[in-house]
Order: C-alpha cells, then sequence, then structure tokens
C-alpha cells in the first residue's frame, strides 16, 4: 500500500504561484510514476503532469511552460510548480501514484482556486 498526502493548496489571483507537495509513504520502492490530476466541478478528472521513476516527464497541453513537477527523493516527495495561473485552473488536484504492478493509489486532494 501507498499512502499519499498533498498541501499547498489555497486562494490566488490570476498570475499568481502556487506549490502543491505530495507526500508517499508505505511501500514507496513500488511506485513506477507519480502523477498529478485535477477535477473542476462538472468536469472529469484530467491529468495535470506526471514524472516516472526514471526522472521523464509529461504535461497537459494546457499548462505546458507554466507548471512544473519535481521530485526530491530524499523526501519521498513530489511537487507541482504553478505559475502564472488562470482562473481555469481552479480544481482539486489530486496526487496519484502508479505501482510496478499497475495499482493506482490517490490522496485526498487540495483545492486550488484562482480569482480574477
Amino acid at each position: 500500500q501507498v499512502q499519499l498526502v498533498e498541501s499547498g493548496g489555497g486562494l490566488v489571483q490570476a498570475g499568481g504561484s502556487l506549490r502543491l507537495s505530495c507526500v508517499a509513504s508505505g511501500s514507496i520502492f513500488s511506485i513506477n510514476a507519480v502523477g498529478w490530476y485535477r477535477s473542476a466541478p462538472g468536469k472529469q478528472r484530467d491529468m495535470v503532469a506526471s514524472i516516472t521513476s526514471g526522472g521523464s516527464t509529461l504535461y497537459a497541453d494546457s499548462v505546458k511552460g507554466r507548471f512544473t513537477i519535481s521530485r526530491d527523493k530524499a523526501k519521498n516527495t513530489v511537487y507541482l510548480q504553478m505559475n502564472s495561473l488562470k482562473p481555469g485552473d481552479t480544481a482539486v488536484y489530486y496526487c496519484n501514484a502508479v505501482s510496478v504492478r499497475v495499482y493506482n493509489f490517490w490522496g485526498q486532494g487540495t483545492q486550488v482556486t484562482v480569482s480574477s
């Protein structure tokens, strides 16, 4: 089992920045990739960014050039640096971990609200 705890959400004005953190615990050796997803009211949960155990990253087109995913292995933490935030980025952001056996683990989510 893998446990994920997100933090760092909040209210920010358009153009501002936030950094989300996802701390993993448990069977972290089994994690193959970690991703950030978001869910806005009335919309499906979409992938925002992901990073594999090898360090490869992937971003949704809507956040390329504005968001950066990174990790600190010593702290078992994955970050999502979000710059130039837009009202359309308002959502609950979830951390996701996929194990080598393709099990999915989710955090509880953190709210990000961008005001215009």
